[in-house]
């Protein structure tokens, strides 16, 4: 096979997963625009409550799912050296990892008041996100059970299955998402209107629907038997624990300096009123569905690239990450203008308040450079971890996403920085943040190039940072 040829068949391959990942997530990311717009046309409070109640809830879940996302990396290359009885035990192991994440967020989504009170979220909102996140906690564990199934079979290369669930879950969740908030009168009885608790409620009963399709898939599907995952578990293996941890916390911990670099502009914007967090809200909803194409492109190029680090072969790995990047920057190009070009548009179609579209358009310009340094550097983590480095881009991001973005974005919100007075707007937030990820993604350009450069024999564990 020429080299143009197999290039293109490693091109189409990332291209097919990539693209079936992408309809699934945004099926999923669709659970979030639904509630957004009934929230926002139920009520402007229930909107700014929706929005400070899910960047809570994404700041858990997301950091937790990278945490178990994190092991694609060593699914994929048990995968491409062919040993699926290892892929069985590993998934298996991994339970452990994932009851410890599921205590762990519940317990943080059930008490959520001390960070209410030090983020200053006004009090008439508190209870209204307080009684939100309660029903969010129980759905969060089938939502990361379900996540390791979605990881399983990108690692396989196999994510129709997944795609199908999530947009049969969306299928769901539309309607029961508007029943729940507006409530149903059928011939004078039905159900009352619940407000934001029921696009609350809606996402916990198709959370739980998907891990029940899923788990039978797993019992029924041949894909699966030749791993023989329903063997009787077996007593945790420390060893491979502490494999998983020294990939995934470091993994989730990244993820999760990352997402509340972002999730807690919205606590710190609330205080700036109903309009600028409903504003924030939109702006931060759209960048989030934008990110999912990258995010799946991610998922593809590192499943590919494992593949042939697993089967020994590191110019491969090297060629399908250069593809990858080509398709995902490719796409951060166009989502970029459509932000820009389609800002009013867009603005208006999630708020009939001119106060709030005008607001949210002007964001939107901020979210576009927000975008491209995102695709980059969600390009280079997935595949840096590929190659067992997390620990530098870990303390990469606490410096300049936590540093330079979040607490830049604060004083130049609240107080001034340097000779710029203080803005009090959301815009602040967002151009802080974009100047801090496009330097974030310099950065991790730089290391992966360094990375994937080094020599590696066939045999040779992966690198550590």
């Amino acid at each position: 096979m020429s080299e143009t040829a197999r290039a293109a068949g490693e091109r189409g391959l990332i291209a097919r997963h990539a693209g079936t990942v992408l309809v699934g997530q945004l099926a999923v990311m669709a659970f979030g625009v639904t509630d957004t717009v009934v929230a926002g046309r139920f009520a402007e409070n229930a909107l700014a409550a929706l929005s400070v109640g899910a960047a809570i809830f994404v700041s858990v879940f997301v950091s937790l799912m990278g945490t178990l996302q994190a092991l694609l990396p060593v699914w994929a290359e048990l995968h491409g050296a062919g040993r699926g009885h290892a892929l069985g035990r590993s998934v298996r192991q991994s339970l452990y990892l994932a009851a410890l994440a599921i205590v762990a967020g519940m317990g943080l989504l059930l008490h959520p008041g001390p960070l209410l009170r030090w983020t200053q979220v006004p009090e008439a909102m508190q209870t209204e996100v307080a009684r939100y996140l309660t029903v969010l906690a129980f759905a969060l564990p089938p939502a990361l059970l379900f996540r390791l199934y979605s990881t399983l079979n990108q690692a396989l290369g196999r994510p129709q299955l997944v795609t199908w669930l999530q947009i049969g879950a969306l299928a769901v969740k539309l309607p029961l998402s508007i029943g729940l908030t507006f409530g149903v009168r059928i011939g004078g009885h039905g159900l009352p209107a619940l407000g934001l608790l029921g696009c609350g409620l809606a996402t916990l009963m198709v959370n739980w629907l998907m891990l029940g399709v899923a788990v039978w898939l797993l019992r029924t599907q041949p894909l699966y038997r030749r791993f023989r995952l329903w063997r009787r578990p077996e007593r945790p293996d420390w060893a491979q624990l502490r494999q998983f941890a020294r990939l995934g916390v470091p993994g989730g911990l990244a993820v999760l300096v990352e997402i509340t670099s972002f999730t807690l502009m919205a606590l710190f914007i609330a205080r700036l009123g109903t309009a600028a967090a409903a504003a924030h809200q939109i702006a931060s909803n759209l960048t989030a569905v934008a990110y999912m194409a990258p995010l799946s492109l991610g998922l593809a190029t590192s499943a590919r690239v494992s593949f042939w680090l697993g089967a020994g072969d590191a110019a491969r790995a090297r060629h399908a990450c250069r593809l990858g990047f080509e398709l995902a920057l490719g796409c951060a190009l166009v989502l970029a203008g459509v932000m820009v070009l389609g800002r009013l548009p867009l603005a208006a179609l999630y708020s009939a308040n001119p106060e709030v579209a005008a607001l949210a358009a002007t964001l939107l310009l901020a979210t576009a450079g927000y975008h491209l340094a995102d695709a980059t550097q969600t390009m280079c983590v997935f595949v840096l971890r590929c190659y067992r480095v997390t620990v530098a881009p870990l303390a990469i991001y606490c410096t300049l996403l936590w540093g330079l973005g979040l607490a830049g974005s604060y004083l130049l919100a609240y107080h001034g920085l340097g000779p710029w007075p203080a803005m009090r707007s959301p815009l602040a937030f967002w151009v802080m943040s974009a100047a801090a990820l496009g330097l974030t993604a310099m950065l991790f350009v730089l290391l992966l190039l360094y990375v994937i450069r080094q020599p590696r024999s066939p045999d040779a564990p992966a690198a550590v940072a």
